[in-house]
């Protein structure tokens, strides 16, 4: 039997051919007078050759391997890998908005226009913010959006603000999208409780500040309490407050970063709602604004003008265009199609949901490993495997034995300030049955580590390739297919090294 774990290379066959073409009706020309003679190949690629069949068998097995949220839990803390509902993909199939091209008139494209006009009100209001622009394509580019907003800003007013201060809890980007806009980053530490520590922020607060960056609930899953002292504290210099939306999903429809005094808002659309996530993109990352730093949004603005909607450039003081277009549109029309399917009501179940799955699993979980903070958590909550440490096993071995259960592992080592850390964020849109199947297996891991650690240590050992040497990995990868060729590495698949 044909084994389609095996490379392409290795089903290849000489003069099997998948596809039939047409013979060519213009003379055939040589690529020695069309191309340069140091971008033609001397000796032919060594392509595999496979009949359509194989072809079709090989990338479906292939697909099967990946892990998705349609396939497993993806317990990712602050990523966020809820269900994208499939009526959010037939809508942007649908053709009036699958086939238009950003090269058309205003007048061809009303229906968009109106679409993401809706969109960017329903933002606004979920935010509390006065306005938004829908161009960032991630997050971490809405975030250098609002920094770069931040920036416009103060030079209007004549202002030199150098620093953007940020937790030691906030989300990973954060410091990198500072530094990227020109600031200067200054961390601020939690206090023991997972919390802002105010008296380090008051501290490092003066005239040169320009924003606090904040996740709210942060990255340990915990509310900043103090949130209406800590905005108080910032604008009381004239900074602003800056809000990271990566954890959004846990306060839809109770609270909105306006309430609590944020000034600028960024939204990960493929988190909170439910457009297609990992790989690189698309993405969405909105930005919404209080009224004070409406004039240095991104241009053009989709804006009305009586009954018709207009791509409106005319604004003197905008930081620009900052995304090709008019943003992802695509990833736009699903997350419009999220929100008017679930309402009010929906996204407010879907915090209370998120929030109680957390709770129900961090409760199941917290007597097998380290927990640092014992408060309720929102969405998220972190353990540490400190104690499965001291035995000699790593959160990393853990998080590599969950794979054999067929789990995605929780994202681990992060934050920082969380020794061994395990982040777990289970989302509202799954079951108690996968809740309690995930804890089983996290329970089982703790109890082999004490009664069977090479188990763990030797871990995945389900998977088609086996533990990595990731230093080999990193430092040393082999990407390129060598026939015959077997190197005495860590890992082989069908004689390829796989490290």
């Amino acid at each position: 039997m044909v084994d389609y774990n095996s490379l392409i290379f290795e089903i290849s066959r000489q003069g099997r051919v998948g596809a039939s073409l047409p013979e060519g009706d213009v003379p055939k020309v040589a690529l020695e007078e069309k191309l340069p003679k140091h971008l033609i190949r001397d000796i032919p690629a060594e392509l595999p050759q496979v009949s359509e069949l194989q072809l079709v068998r090989h990338y479906t097995a292939l697909s099967r391997k990946n892990h998705g949220i349609d396939t497993g839990f993806y317990p990712l803390g602050s990523c966020t890998m809820k269900y994208n509902p499939k009526i959010n993909e037939d809508i942007a199939r649908l053709e009036g908005f699958s086939r238009i091209h950003p090269y058309q008139s205003e007048e061809t494209v009303q229906g968009a226009l109106q679409l993401m006009y809706e969109l960017q009100e329903d933002l606004a209001v979920i935010t509390g913010m006065d306005a938004v622009t829908l161009q960032p394509s991630a997050g971490a580019q809405g975030e250098w959006t609002g920094l770069m907003m931040v920036k416009a800003y103060f030079a209007e007013k004549g202002e030199k603000r150098t620093k953007v201060l940020v937790p030691d809890s906030a989300h990973g980007t954060n410091p990198a999208s500072a530094t990227v806009a020109g600031f200067q980053t200054i961390t601020i530490p939690s206090n023991e409780n997972g919390l802002v520590d105010l008296t380090e922020l008051k501290k490092h607060v003066d005239r040169e500040t320009a924003a606090l960056m904040l996740t709210n609930p942060n990255t340990l899953g915990l509310f900043e309490k103090e949130i209406r002292e800590i905005a108080a504290i910032v604008h009381n210099v004239g900074g602003l407050l800056y809000y990271d939306g990566a954890n959004a999903n846990a306060i839809l429809g109770k609270t909105t970063p306006g309430i609590m005094g944020f000034d600028i808002v960024h939204l990960n659309l493929h988190k909170t709602f439910t457009t297609p996530h990992g790989g690189g993109g698309p993405g969405a990352g909105p930005v919404g604004v209080k009224t004070k730093l409406i004039p240095f949004l991104p241009v053009p603005r989709i804006e009305k003008a009586g009954d018709k909607l207009t791509l409106n450039d005319n604004h003197p003081l905008s930081i620009g265009r900052v995304k090709g277009y008019y943003g992802n549109f695509g990833i736009l029309v699903r997350a419009y199609t999220y929100i008017r399917t679930m309402g009010h009501e929906g996204l407010r179940h879907v915090s209370e949901s998120a929030v109680l799955h957390a709770n129900y699993l961090q409760k199941k979980l917290v007597p097998y490993f380290d927990s640092p903070y014992s408060e309720i958590c929102k969405h998220e909550f972190v353990l540490s495997g400190s104690k499965q440490k001291k035995l000699g096993v790593r959160t990393l071995d853990m998080a590599k034995r969950l794979l054999d259960f067929g789990y995605h592992p929780p994202t681990i080592y992060f934050p920082l300030n969380v020794e061994e850390c395990l982040m777990i964020e289970p989302t509202e849109t799954e079951s108690k049955e996968t809740l309690d199947a995930f804890a089983e297996a996290m329970i089982q891991i703790a109890k082999e580590v004490e009664e069977n650690p090479d188990i763990v240590l030797n871990a995945p050992n389900t998977t088609s390739i086996g533990r990595l040497d990731e230093v080999q990995a990193a430092r040393k990868p082999i990407v390129r297919y060598k026939k015959g060729i077997e190197q005495p590495l860590s890992v082989k698949v069908g004689g390829i090294d796989c490290s």
